[in-house]
């Protein structure tokens, strides 16, 4: 398993395929003006396969497959299965929001996936429509029942808190829990980017600590859970009556940046060391020049790269990229 400068054991790889989405999150992407890579700029899915061989081969055991929105790359069954059968990989996980899951869901199985994190920032249909934009309700929670029924478990739904907009609705998706062994995971605004959604995330953040307390006070005392994974960026908790859990993902608040084990690959193809970071080590040359051998090559160096947390007490966030550009 590569380590980086600081120590860091980095073994878990988020694979953006696409920065395509057919959502406008308000945090996220602009309702017009966004512009994407065309499909030619894109790796294709034997390349993906040679990145994901190579992260394997020098210890890598976890993929995240984001985007954008994962589910609108039309070769993504395909992208699935060569990666879940690559040997002495231990996890093949996907984030979506689950729109498209009601026809995908089996196939997805079929192909190897394990488990999916829907994106999901409130129960409620209109304030849905206001945070989410251009998506329903209806159309996500069809989705997260279909993975269930599929088998993509254990389900987690990620849900952004933001003020004015859903951060009143964090008591009924935890109260999810109490019924259903899900997880539910509240995320606190990150001000990535220059443009419109970072600016939302400047203005309408709300720490963990409040989105905590409101929902204690509304369902009662939330018990601490082990950690059983010190690079888990979720602290997680059960309510007394509960079968799922809590978790809450606190970049702002609560930085994790000394545990953090996370390299993301672009979907244009460039190691983007840090989430909150510009730093990034182009692997597409490598791709065309050498394979797997000079993808694993430029993956450590971008390992050893890894600068040790953001700077966002100074003041300092992204200015290359958009959310939908890395996939969180």
């Amino acid at each position: 398993m590569p380590r980086d400068r600081f120590g860091r054991e980095i073994d878990y790889l988020r694979i953006s395929l696409i920065d395509h989405c057919n959502l406008r999150c308000v945090y996220c992407m602009p309702l017009t003006g966004a512009t994407f890579l065309p499909s030619a700029d894109l790796l294709a899915a034997n390349e993906i396969e040679i990145v994901a061989r190579a992260a394997v081969a020098v210890g890598f055991r976890r993929i995240r497959l984001t985007g954008g929105e994962p589910t609108l790359r039309a070769d993504l069954i395909e992208i699935v299965e060569r990666i879940a059968r690559i040997p002495a990989l231990a996890d093949l996980a996907l984030t979506t929001n689950g729109i498209l899951l009601p026809r995908l869901a089996p196939a997805l199985v079929a192909a190897g996936l394990r488990r999916v994190n829907v994106h999901c920032d409130t129960l409620d249909p209109e304030r849905l429509a206001r945070v989410m934009r251009l998506g329903s309700f209806a159309e996500i929670w069809a989705g997260i029942l279909a993975a269930e029924e599929a088998g993509l478990t254990p389900i987690k739904l990620n849900a952004v808190v933001v003020r004015g907009y859903n951060d009143a609705d964090v008591v009924a998706l935890a109260a999810l829990t109490r019924a259903r062994d899900w997880h539910v995971r509240f995320i606190e605004l990150m001000p990535l980017g220059v443009g419109e959604p970072a600016e939302v995330s400047r203005q309408k953040y709300v720490p963990s600590a409040e989105t905590r307390a409101h929902i204690e006070t509304a369902l009662g005392p939330l018990a601490a859970l082990p950690i059983v994974d010190a690079a888990d960026e979720a602290r997680n908790y059960r309510l007394a009556d509960g079968r799922g859990t809590i978790g809450f993902i606190s970049p702002v608040s609560e930085p994790y940046c000394g545990t953090c084990n996370r390299m993301r690959l672009t979907a244009d193809g460039r190691f983007h060391l840090c989430l909150l970071n510009d730093d990034e080590l182009d692997v597409r040359a490598a791709l065309r020049r050498g394979g797997e051998a000079a993808v694993a090559e430029v993956l450590l160096a971008a390992v050893l790269a890894k600068p040790v947390g953001h700077r966002l007490s100074a003041g300092h966030t992204i200015e290359h990229r958009e959310m939908f550009q890395l996939g969180g």
